[in-house]
Parts: structure tokens; sequence; C-alpha cells
């Protein structure tokens, strides 16, 4: 078994509203991408749907936050942008600048190409 420092603590940011049978797929390839790269990822929208509905304003706020407190044990945020950024995505991405943590924009390419989104929407 690999030694768990081995591994750098990462917040995985990916879409989950909208298509989400194909953002699950996606989840799952950029987490596979995570632990190839020696990280442990973390994606909040991958586990807290499982119990709180993300319809509901209230059920996806507190999934939000509780995602947020997550994130000052993680060493990074990786955004996987393929797909585009979604609004959960951005707020992500704002909590980490807020944070002074780094964020590192990445691409799976292939099946997920060409997504026509370069930076996160203000």
């Amino acid at each position: 078994m690999a030694p768990p420092e081995r591994f750098i603590r990462v917040i995985l940011e990916s879409p989950f509203a909208g298509d989400r049978e194909t953002n699950a797929s996606y989840l799952a390839a950029a987490m596979l991408d995570c632990l190839q790269r020696n990280e442990a990822p973390f994606a909040s929208h991958g586990l807290y749907p499982q119990c709180l509905d993300d319809d509901v304003a209230e059920e996806r706020d507190m999934g939000i936050s509780a995602g947020f407190a997550w994130r000052p044990a993680a060493q990074k945020t990786v955004v996987y942008k393929d797909l585009g950024i979604s609004y959960g995505m951005g707020c992500g991405i704002r909590h980490a600048e807020e944070l002074g943590q780094p964020i590192e924009y990445r691409l799976l390419g292939g099946q997920w190409a060409d997504d026509g989104f370069d930076e996160p929407p203000p």
C-alpha cells in the first residue's frame, strides 16, 4: 500500500447540475486523473447529493457550504473545465481565491474536448 503522505489533498471542481449522467461520468474520469497524479481528490458535489436534494436551494447551499469546510484541509483546488464552469464551480473557485489557495485548471481532452471555456465566469 502507498504511504498516505505520497498523496496531495485536492478539492476537485467539476460540473454537477445539468446533464447529471454525463457530469457523473466526467467526475469519475477527473477523479481517476487526480489519483494518477498522486492526488487524493475530494468532490463534495459527487457525495452530498446522495443525501441532499440539489434542486432544493437550501439543501444545495448546505452541500456547497459543507464542501467549503473541507477546502482548508486541501493543498490546492483543481478545476476540470472541459464541460464548462458551472455556478457551483464558480463559487468554489471564488472560495479558493478568498483563502489564497492555489488553483489549477485542467482539461481531460479526448471525448470531453472542446468546451469553449477558458476562464471562470465573473
